[in-house]
């Protein structure tokens, strides 16, 4: 073989593998936020499970947009469906969570359950069923606390508080305040702001992006 050609191949061979060599650094961090209507990013946004193939409306309006922001080295997949109660977002869990082979998990749910009065002991049921099972894949898992809506009675409101105690408490899972995130200077049960006394604004899901990364960070070092 000519020397010319002898150099070009090796050349190409070298390229070839330090283009494979340097692919993990290339390659980001996948998370994932499992949820309902807080996480999908509600009323602003559509989760890409909700509109597909890749959601629809004010990408800021979700959480998951402000953490990729402010940490381009992470892909994080929305997986937020609004509406959904803690056993439905369980039902997906394999799908959604398992299946996309994620290094975090965040979770948060039970809004829902509260509003439609089941029980505490529902979502604690449910929430520790998803825990369990993203711990036995090896995936991280953030435990997010229900956030306000402006509307919650007292006992709406107290369920919320016994469901977060609860998950503060769990081992095996890193807690984030997301509720005191986005809750109103001097009256914590309520949203700081909100176009539908629902639901965050945009600013609120940055605010809760602020209070994730963090701990995100901390746990995927």
């Amino acid at each position: 073989m000519p020397i010319e050609p002898m150099l070009f191949t090796a050349l190409a061979v070298l390229v070839s593998a330090v283009g494979l060599a340097q692919a993990p650094l290339n390659q980001k961090t996948r998370i994932v936020a499992m949820g309902d209507s807080t996480t999908a990013g509600t009323p602003g946004w559509k989760s890409p499970i909700e509109a597909p193939p890749n959601g629809r409306g004010d990408y800021e309006s979700q959480y998951s947009y402000w953490l990729m922001d402010s940490h381009p080295q992470w892909e994080v997949l929305n997986r937020g469906v609004n509406r959904e109660r803690s056993d439905q977002i369980r039902a997906r869990f394999e799908r959604d969570v398992i299946e996309a082979k994620p290094k975090a998990v965040v979770i948060i749910g039970g809004v829902n359950d509260v509003y439609q009065g089941r029980p505490v002991a529902h979502v604690i049921g449910q929430l520790h069923a998803m825990y369990e099972r993203a711990a036995a894949a090896g995936i991280r898992v953030v435990g997010g606390s229900i956030i306000p809506y402006d509307t919650a009675t007292p006992d709406q409101n107290a369920r919320m508080h016994e469901i977060n105690e609860w998950i503060r408490k769990q081992p095996g899972i890193t807690f984030v305040d997301t509720r005191a995130s986005v809750g109103a200077p001097g009256d914590p049960d309520k949203l700081f702001d909100s176009p539908d006394g629902l639901h965050p604004t945009a600013a609120g899901y940055r605010r809760m992006a602020q209070a994730i990364g963090p701990v995100l960070e901390d746990i995927l070092r």
